[in-house]
This record gives structure tokens, C-alpha cells and sequence, in this order.
């Protein structure tokens, strides 16, 4: 009579934390300010004001937005906060930046919220593979938080975890 095969990994008490499953759904969208600018470079602010007025934000309903420039171009502030005051009504978020700076931000939210109380005095498993491309900052302000309740925390898989740290 065969033995019924146990999943041991499943019946202990460690706990794993997939970073993915925090990334709130929505597109990810760059905004380059360079297409209303004379030849990209130049700020003519009548023309500005008549291309924002003019653009259709509504393309930006729920989306996360990082708002930049691809040119060289030197602009005031109040450029970009005039932007993000027209994206604001539709868009979830609006960051000024790369998209690189925008998922760190999105995680770095997503994180301070993140309940770690269940984690407490318990080995802890951080994820390695993941569905979703998650910023290497997330995994560092992970950790960080764990460290203060975990007993152990490891990162990978657990057929092949690696140690990160243990609670002296």
C-alpha cells in the first residue's frame, strides 16, 4: 500500500509573500510633456495651455501615469503641476518621473500598508518568480518591515531558498 504524498511545505509554519499579488491592477502609462513643446525643447506657454486644454484626458481613466520629459528641455514646475492637475480627475495615480519611478512608488505604498502582523514570530518565505515585473526596491522595503516581526526570512522558492536573515 503506497503512502499518500504529504506536502510538507504546505503543512508548516512557513509563511510566504508574494510582492506581485501587491501590485494594484491598472495600466501603466508614460506621459511625455516633450509633444507640447516647440521642436520638444522650448516652453511657449500660450501654445502649451492650448494643447492641455485641448488634449482628451479622459484616455487616462484609471491609469497609473508617470509624467516626463524625453527631451533636454528646461521646464518650470508649474509645467508638470499643470499637467497632473488635468490628469488628477481621471487618472489612479500620477507620479513625474519614469515608469521605473512610478512602480516604486506604487509598491512603496502598497507596503506601508501591508500587514505584517501575521508574520510575526514565524519563518518567512519572500518570493523569488513572479508573474509581474516587481521593482528590486520593493523587495528591500519588504524585508525591512519583516525583519521587526519575523523569526527567519528566506528568498526563492522553498525548494530553494535562500537564508537572508535570522532573529538572534
Amino acid at each position: 500500500m503506497e503512502e499518500p504524498i504529504v506536502n510538507r511545505v504546505q503543512q508548516s509554519a512557513l509563511a510566504v509573500v508574494d510582492l506581485a499579488e501587491l501590485a494594484p491592477e491598472g495600466a501603466r502609462t508614460r506621459l511625455d510633456i516633450a509633444q507640447w513643446l516647440d521642436q520638444g525643447l522650448l516652453l511657449r506657454e500660450k501654445e502649451f495651455r492650448t494643447h492641455i486644454e485641448t488634449h482628451d484626458w479622459t484616455q487616462y481613466h484609471r491609469h497609473f501615469v508617470a509624467v516626463h520629459c524625453s527631451t533636454a528641455a528646461i521646464l518650470p514646475a508649474w509645467a508638470t503641476l499643470l499637467v497632473s492637475s488635468k490628469l488628477a480627475p481621471f487618472a489612479q495615480k500620477v507620479v513625474v518621473g519614469t515608469l521605473e519611478t512610478l512602480e516604486n512608488t506604487l509598491f512603496t505604498e502598497a507596503l506601508q500598508q501591508f500587514d505584517v502582523t501575521p508574520y510575526k514570530d514565524r519563518p518567512v518565505m519572500i518570493k523569488g518568480c513572479s508573474d509581474k515585473q516587481v521593482p528590486e526596491n520593493a523587495y528591500v522595503l519588504l524585508l525591512a518591515r519583516l525583519q521587526k516581526v519575523a523569526k527567519k526570512i528566506s528568498y526563492g522558492e522553498a525548494c530553494a531558498a535562500v537564508p537572508l536573515w535570522k532573529r538572534a
